[in-house]
């Protein structure tokens, strides 16, 4: 990579309306707080057309004012650009790994390297379960693990 070159990262769940939205938003105020927003592109996307549109759960949403976090989405699928043009998409379970690396396969010149964002838990957390039938206690868990997962993934050389 160029020196001075934006890296880029895509946060990828089922719906994009719980999970990726949190882990864009907490990921966004990490490189905001540590002035390096200008040296990364950061979204989020589903795997799945559900939410298409939508925004981010309200629960979500009430758990990031908690916390002073800044929640603009519009949920979204990911599309073939993605792959070209994300150096990172970062997932949240084994399903969305599967289809994430099922889609990249018909991807000529794939450049993402596509992994669980809790492959980065300090605390050895795996998998980021979807609290969409779950309760605010449970979007707080997803919360806690993105930041954990956010900043060890941030402090690693890209």
């Amino acid at each position: 990579m160029a020196a001075g070159e934006a890296k880029s990262v895509l946060f990828v769940c089922l719906g994009n309306i719980c999970r990726s939205p949190i882990a864009e938003a907490v990921f966004r105020k990490l490189v905001t707080e540590g002035n390096i927003e200008n040296k990364w592109r950061i979204d989020s996307a589903a795997t799945s057309t559900y939410e298409v549109g939508n925004p981010p759960d309200y629960r979500g949403q009430n758990c990031m004012r908690k916390h002073g976090v800044t929640m603009n989405h519009i949920a979204r699928q990911v599309t073939k650009d993605d792959f070209l043009t994300f150096d990172y998409m970062l997932c949240m379970d084994e399903s969305n790994l599967r289809d994430l690396k099922r889609k990249s396969n018909s991807v000529q010149n794939c450049k993402s390297q596509i992994e669980l964002l809790g492959s980065y838990d300090p605390q050895k957390q795996l998998i980021i379960e979807d609290p969409y039938y779950g309760t605010d206690e449970d979007f707080e868990t997803v919360y806690q693990q993105c930041l954990r997962c956010c900043k060890a993934f941030l402090e690693k050389p890209h």
